[in-house]
């Protein structure tokens, strides 16, 4: 069996970011169960010099996001980072979800050899074969994002463990 780009992108960033959800829905509710103001957490981070919790969300959405539009050759949809509550990023995870679900198979299968431009700051940019891209920079940062926001709600009491994270069979 043969595994193309589009069964490596689209169901495996759906399935980490509707985890991600219902980790958030974890942390909003032990917020209300120990009266603890939900901005609390959606404001942690876990060192001085890390992103907050809301921070976390918005980069796994925006990679999510951005990473499949790149490797389907379409123009990167932005999203302003604005959200303050735990429906607000829930919201922004489901809109995420949502825009992937509009990709097909044929928007993204055949783009392992693609020459992806992905900009690193300060008007630079790289670029990069797709399938790398994918498997190197995508998967690799959402991960790191959704787990840092697991991570900054398991600090703070949620109770949550490795089956949030890798969410139902």
């Amino acid at each position: 069996m043969t595994i193309g780009m589009y069964r490596a992108s689209i169901p495996v960033l759906r399935r980490t970011l509707n985890n991600l959800i219902e980790i958030l829905k974890k942390g909003a509710a032990h917020a209300e169960a120990k009266g603890i103001e939900p901005t609390v957490l959606v404001n942690s981070r876990l060192y001085p010099d890390m992103f907050p919790l809301s921070k976390q969300v918005q980069i796994a959405s925006d990679v999510s996001r951005r990473g499949v539009a790149r490797l389907a050759g379409m123009e990167v949809p932005s999203a302003e980072d604005n959200e303050t509550t735990f429906p607000e990023l829930i919201e922004r995870l489901q809109k995420s979800i949502d825009y992937l679900d509009g990709f097909t198979a044929e928007q993204i299968d055949g783009s392992e050899e693609k020459e992806v431009s992905v900009p690193v700051g300060r008007g630079e940019s790289i670029t990069i074969q797709g399938w790398p891209f994918l498997t190197f920079f995508v998967l690799p940062n959402v991960y790191f994002h959704v787990t840092t926001a697991y991570d900054i709600l398991r600090h703070n009491g949620v109770e949550v463990g490795k089956r949030d994270f890798l969410g139902q069979p």
